[in-house]
C-alpha cells in the first residue's frame, strides 16, 4: 500500500511540473552579469590615412579581448560566485593591462603621422556589471583595476537587464541558448504600445518623391562575421554575422574595386551597393553553418538564422527641399552594435509588428499576435557633410536631420536610406524560457547579450553614376521610380506625379524613452514608421498607459495610398504560417502578456531574478535547445506509474482486509 501510494504521488507531483511549471526549466545561463568598456573606436575624432590601417587592426583586437573576456567570465561563473576578488582578479585585471597595451599602440600609430590623441588611458579600465539580486536590483560594478565607471551614470538600470524576469519559466541569469540573452525583459506585447510616430509637415519645394531598389532577402545565404566599414582587413571584426543583400563581393578584405567590379543581387544591376545588418536567429537549438566558428556560436550567436520574408529598400527625400547626390563608396552605419553598454546616444534601432507600425520600439523585441509579422526597421542618415566618404568613428561625416528636417550647418541633404526587414516568426512563450516557441534575437557582440537596442544597419554606396542621378532627379521631382514600382517602369523611369502619403520623419511625440539623442545630433529618427496605418514618423519607445489600447487588425498588404508605392522582395511563407486574415485580437501568442508590458526605457530597471549557482554556462555555443531537459517531468510524462501504484494500493488493500478476516 506504501509503495502504491509513493507511486501515484510521485507521478501526479512530475505531471503537475510538467504542464504547470511548478519545476523551473533549466537553462544555459551566466549569472556573472557582462563586461562594460568604454568604446575606444568613438573617441577617435582623426585617424591619418597612414595610419587607418594599423588603428583598424588595434580597434579589432579591443574587439576579441572583450569578447575573450566574457567568454572567461561565463566560464568562471561559479568561481566568481564563490570568490568575490575572482573576476577582478583573474579577468578584469588582465583585461585592462591588455587594453592598456593596445591602446598605446593606437596612440603611438596616430602621433607618427598626427596629433598624438591625449587621455586615452583613461579608456582602459572595464566595470563587471554584475547579476540582479532577488529585489530585482543589479549588482555594484566592480572596477576592474581601475576608477572608470563609464556606464554607471546609466543608473544602473542596464544592469538589472542582465538578470532576469520573475515569469520567465524559470531562466536565471543572462539566459538564452548560449548563456548570454536574451531574456524575457527584453520582450512587449506591441499592444500594450501606445502610438508613438510622427512627421514633420513638408515645406514649400519638399523633395516628396521615392526611389525604391530591389535586392532579395539574401536567399543565396551570404554571410560572414566581417564588417569592412569599421574593421577593414579583420576577420570576425564584428563578433556576429550579418545578413548582405545586393553587393556580393562584401567581406574584410574587399577593396573600392573589389565593391565596383562585384555581382549584385538588385534587380537593376546599377545598383552594386552593399546592405548589410546582423541576422535574427531562433534560438531552437539549430546547429548553423557557424555553431563552431568564431563570430557565431563560439561566442554566443546560436540558433537558426531566419531569412527575412521581405526587404524593402526606399530611399526618400527631405522636407525642407531638395536633396543632392550621395558620393560614390561614401559609408553610413547607422545605430549602435555596443548600445547596451555604450548607452542610447548613438542607437537606432527599431522594432514593431506589420499592422502596428505608428508604436515603435527601440529597446524591446516586439511580441506580435497571430498573423503578425516581427519589423525591424532603419533610418539612416540623411545629411552629409559635402567631403568625406567616411570618418575616423565612421559617424562624424555623415549626420541625422533635425525635428524640422534640417541638416546642420555645413551637411547638406541626400537622399535618405529606409530599410524595412520583414521576418515571419512567431511569439515565443516566456513563460517556458523559449521551450515550446523559441525566443528570437539578432546576433550580437557576445557581452551585448543580444539586447534589441544594439540592432544596426550598414550601407556603402555603390550606385551607377546615372542611376544616383535618375535617383535624385526622381526624389526632387515628387515621383516614385525605381526597378518593381508599380506600374512596371523600367530602372529609373519617372512614373506620373503624385504626393506621397509619408515624408521624412523627423522628430518623435514626447516619450519616456532615454533614447533621446544628445545635443547636436538632432532627432536620429529611428526605425521606418511606416505603419499599414499610413503613419510615418520617428518612433520612440513610450511606456504605455495602464489599461490596453485597442488593437489594430495587421493587414497582409498595406492599401496602396497608406504609404509612398514601394517595391519588396518578399520569400514564399512558411508552411503553416498563419494567414494575416486570421484573429488578432486576442493577446500576444505564447506568452505576450507580461510583466514586462511596458516598451520601457532604457534607464528603466527591469524586474530581474538572481542566477542560480551551478547553472552550466561553459562556452559551447548553443548545440543545445533553449530549454534543456532531464527532470522529474520527463521521468514521470507518462501515467503508467501511477496506475501500478494503484494496482499495488488495490491489492495491498484487499490483502489487508483478508488478513484481518482470518486473524478475526
Amino acid at each position: 500500500m506504501l509503495g502504491g501510494g509513493g507511486l501515484v504521488a510521485a507521478n501526479v507531483y512530475a505531471s503537475a511540473t510538467e504542464d504547470g511549471g511548478v519545476e523551473p526549466v533549466r537553462t544555459r545561463s551566466s549569472p556573472a552579469g557582462t563586461i562594460d568598456c568604454p568604446d575606444v573606436g568613438s573617441r577617435l575624432t582623426a585617424v591619418p590615412d597612414g595610419a587607418k590601417e594599423d588603428v583598424a587592426k588595434e580597434l579589432a583586437l579591443l574587439d576579441e579581448q572583450i569578447a575573450e573576456a566574457y567568454q572567461r567570465l561565463q566560464n568562471s561563473a561559479q568561481a566568481v560566485q564563490q570568490d568575490e576578488g575572482f573576476a577582478d582578479s583573474a579577468i578584469m585585471t588582465p583585461l585592462k593591462d591588455k587594453r592598456t597595451a593596445t591602446i598605446e599602440r593606437i596612440a603611438i600609430a596616430i602621433g607618427r603621422t598626427g596629433d598624438r590623441p591625449a587621455g586615452m588611458e583613461s579608456l582602459a579600465p572595464c566595470t563587471l556589471r554584475a547579476a540582479a539580486d532577488d529585489n530585482g536590483d543589479a549588482g555594484d560594478g566592480q572596477d576592474g583595476g581601475g576608477d572608470n565607471q563609464e556606464g554607471a551614470d546609466q543608473g544602473g538600470a542596464d544592469q538589472a537587464e542582465a538578470g532576469q524576469q520573475p515569469d520567465n519559466g524559470g531562466q536565471v541569469g543572462n539566459g538564452g541558448q548560449a548563456g548570454n540573452g536574451p531574456v524575457a525583459a527584453d520582450y512587449v506585447d506591441i499592444k500594450s504600445v501606445q502610438p508613438n510616430v510622427s512627421a514633420p509637415a513638408p515645406q514649400k519645394g519638399a523633395s516628396r518623391g521615392t526611389f525604391t531598389t530591389s535586392c532579395g532577402v539574401n536567399e543565396n545565404g551570404l554571410f560572414n562575421s566581417d564588417n569592412v566599414i569599421v574593421a577593414p582587413g579583420v576577420s570576425n571584426g564584428a563578433h556576429h554575422f550579418h545578413d548582405y543583400v545586393g553587393n556580393q563581393s562584401n567581406d574584410a578584405f574587399a577593396s573600392d574595386e573589389d565593391l565596383a567590379n562585384a555581382e549584385t543581387t538588385c534587380v537593376d544591376q546599377g545598383d552594386k551597393s552593399t546592405y548589410y545588418w546582423p541576422v535574427l536567429r531562433l534560438q531552437n537549438g539549430t546547429q548553423e553553418q557557424d555553431a563552431n566558428k568564431p563570430g557565431g556560436g563560439i561566442e554566443g550567436n546560436a540558433g537558426e538564422i531566419v531569412t527575412p520574408k521581405e526587404v524593402t529598400l526606399t530611399f526618400v527625400g527631405s522636407p525642407r527641399g531638395k536633396v543632392t547626390e550621395m558620393p560614390r563608396l561614401l559609408r553610413i552605419i547607422t545605430g549602435d552594435a555596443k548600445a547596451f553598454v555604450n548607452g542610447p546616444a548613438n542607437a537606432n534601432a527599431s522594432w514593431s509588428c506589420t499592422g502596428f507600425e505608428d508604436r515603435q520600439l527601440k529597446d524591446k523585441y516586439p511580441l506580435c499576435p497571430q498573423g503578425s509579422d516581427v519589423v525591424r526597421s532603419f533610418k539612416f542618415q540623411s545629411c552629409w557633410d559635402g567631403q568625406n566618404i567616411d570618418s575616423a568613428n565612421h559617424r562624424t561625416h555623415v549626420a541625422f536631420a533635425a525635428a524640422d528636417g534640417s541638416c546642420p550647418n555645413g551637411f547638406q541633404a541626400i537622399p535618405q536610406l529606409v530599410q524595412r526587414i520583414v521576418y515571419d516568426v512567431d511569439a515565443p512563450s516566456l513563460q517556458d524560457g523559449g521551450r515550446t516557441t523559441p525566443l528570437f534575437a539578432v546576433d550580437s557582440f557576445p557581452e551585448q547579450l543580444h539586447k534589441p537596442v544594439t540592432d544596426h544597419g550598414d550601407f556603402i554606396n555603390v550606385f551607377d553614376g546615372d542611376l544616383m542621378k535618375q535617383m535624385v532627379e526622381c526624389i526632387n521631382a515628387g515621383r516614385e521610380c525605381g526597378a518593381g514600382t508599380d506600374g512596371g517602369g523600367k530602372p529609373g523611369e519617372e512614373e506620373p506625379a503624385g504626393e506621397p502619403a509619408e515624408e521624412p520623419t523627423g522628430e518623435p511625440q514626447p516619450t519616456q524613452s532615454t533614447g533621446t539623442p544628445p545635443a547636436g545630433n538632432d532627432d536620429p529618427e529611428p526605425g521606418d514608421g511606416k505603419g499599414d496605418d499610413g503613419k510615418g514618423g520617428a518612433p520612440a519607445t513610450q511606456e504605455p498607459e495602464t489599461g490596453e489600447p485597442e488593437p489594430e487588425a495587421p493587414a497582409s498588404e498595406p492599401a496602396k495610398d497608406d504609404r509612398p508605392t514601394v517595391s519588396s522582395t518578399v520569400a514564399p511563407k512558411a508552411d503553416g504560417t498563419p494567414p494575416a486574415t486570421e484573429d488578432t485580437t486576442g493577446s500576444a501568442r505564447d506568452g505576450s502578456a507580461n510583466d514586462d508590458a511596458g516598451a520601457g526605457a532604457i534607464s528603466t530597471p527591469a524586474q530581474t531574478q538572481p542566477a542560480a549557482v551551478g547553472e552550466d554556462s561553459t562556452g559551447g555555443a548553443g548545440t543545445e535547445p533553449q530549454a534543456v531537459g532531464g527532470n522529474l517531468a520527463e521521468t514521470g510524462a507518462q501515467m503508467w506509474p501511477a496506475a501500478a501504484g494503484a494496482i499495488l494500493l488495490v491489492a495491498g488493500f484487499l490483502l489487508l482486509m483478508r488478513t484481518r478476516r482470518r486473524t478475526g
